[in-house]
C-alpha cells in the first residue's frame, strides 16, 4: 500500500468523474484509483496523534500545525508506529519542474508555482491532483489572473474528517529561492494552500497543519 500524509497542506477528496475514493480500513483511509496511494480519513491525525514527535501545536484553533522539519519526525513517528497497520507514510509528492523554486515563475496557470498548478500527468503534484481534479475545486484565481470565487476558501472537502482552509506541507524543500523579504532564509520547502488552490515555498520553519 502506497500511503500518503500530507504535512501543512491538505489531503481531501470528493468523488468525481475523474477519480474515485475507496474506503479502506475500516474508514480511516481512503484509497485514490488515480494517484495509486491512500490518505487517512482525518486530514488534521496530528492533532489528536503526535506519535511522539515535538513541536506541534495545541492553541485553539492551530491545533496538529507544524514546521517541515517536525513534520517529518512525525511521518516517522507514525512509520515506527505502523499506524493503521502501515509503515510506509510519507508527504505528498509534488515536482518542481525546472528545479528553479518559486521565484520567477509565478503564474495562473499550468506550472508548478502559481494558481491552476500541473494537476494531470508525470509533472501533477498530488496535492493538486486531490484539489483540482479528484474534489472538482477551483482556484481563488481563474487562468487570466481575475477572480473567481467569492472569497477565499475550499469548496469540496469530501469524505474527509478535519480538512481544513490553511497550508499542507508537501515532502520536497528547496534552496533555489534566494533570501527574500517574506523568504529571509534560504531553507524553504513547498506547500499546497487549501484556502485559494495556490502552490509555492515557504520557510521550513512556517508552523503549518500536517495530516496524512
Amino acid at each position: 500500500m502506497k500511503a500518503v500524509a500530507a504535512v501543512a497542506t491538505l489531503c481531501l477528496l470528493a468523488a468525481s468523474a475523474n477519480a474515485a475514493l475507496l474506503s479502506r480500513l475500516g474508514g480511516q483511509a481512503y484509497y485514490d484509483d488515480v494517484l495509486n496511494i491512500t490518505w487517512t480519513a482525518d486530514a488534521n491525525l496530528a492533532a489528536s496523534t503526535t506519535f511522539g514527535a515535538a513541536g506541534i501545536s495545541n492553541t485553539p484553533g492551530l491545533e496538529g500545525q507544524m514546521s517541515w522539519d517536525t513534520a517529518q519526525s512525525w511521518i516517522a513517528g507514525m512509520n515506527a508506529a505502523s499506524y493503521l497497520g502501515v509503515s510506509t507514510w510519507r508527504l505528498p509528492h509534488m515536482v518542481d519542474i525546472n528545479n528553479d523554486g518559486c521565484l520567477n515563475n509565478f503564474v495562473f496557470n499550468n506550472t508548478d508555482c502559481g494558481y491552476n498548478v500541473v494537476s494531470v500527468g508525470p509533472n501533477a503534484s498530488e496535492m493538486a491532483s486531490l484539489f483540482y481534479q479528484t474534489l472538482g475545486n477551483l482556484a481563488y484565481y481563474d487562468t487570466s489572473g481575475v477572480p473567481q470565487l467569492p472569497g477565499l476558501g475550499i469548496q469540496f472537502t469530501g469524505p474527509f474528517a478535519n480538512l481544513g482552509n490553511t497550508l499542507y506541507w508537501y515532502d520536497l524543500a528547496t534552496t533555489s529561492n534566494p533570501p527574500l523579504a517574506d523568504l529571509p532564509s534560504p531553507d524553504n520547502a513547498w506547500y499546497f494552500g487549501m484556502p485559494s488552490g495556490g502552490q509555492r515555498v515557504t520557510g521550513r520553519a512556517t508552523i503549518n497543519p500536517m495530516t496524512a
